[in-house]
């Protein structure tokens, strides 16, 4: 089976893109910024203050951003957020629900192949 074909489908979906160099910061701008995030987030920029947590590493902060992402359906922006927060306790049910979907397609495409 060519397994490029299965994830064809899935092409046109933002994939994960993981970095691990932040900016230097010191710990006073990074107070500075996680307190502006967290206005940002209570007020409803969502997108605003997950800038401000990536950038600062704010893994509390990461971990509400993917709250909410869970909350609106959007699991896959969820787990990244809990990857990057790390919070494993709340990516693992993701993974695990993405997992058997994976299987489940996989054996789909199989018994294409088996007719």
């Amino acid at each position: 089976m060519d397994c490029k074909k299965v994830f064809e489908r899935f092409e046109d979906q933002n994939g994960f893109i993981k970095t691990i160099a932040r900016p230097v910061i010191d710990i006073s701008q990074k107070a500075a910024l996680n307190r502006k995030g967290n206005v940002l987030y209570n007020s409803g920029d969502i997108e605003g203050a997950k800038r401000i947590f990536l950038t600062t590493g704010y893994s509390d902060g990461l971990a509400r951003i993917g709250d909410y992402y869970k909350s609106q359906g959007r699991e896959l922006d969820a787990l990244r957020m809990y990857w990057i927060a790390p919070d494993k306790t709340k990516a693992e049910p993701i993974i695990i629900r993405l997992s058997a979907l994976i299987q489940k397609i996989i054996h789909e495409e199989e018994d294409c192949f088996d007719v």
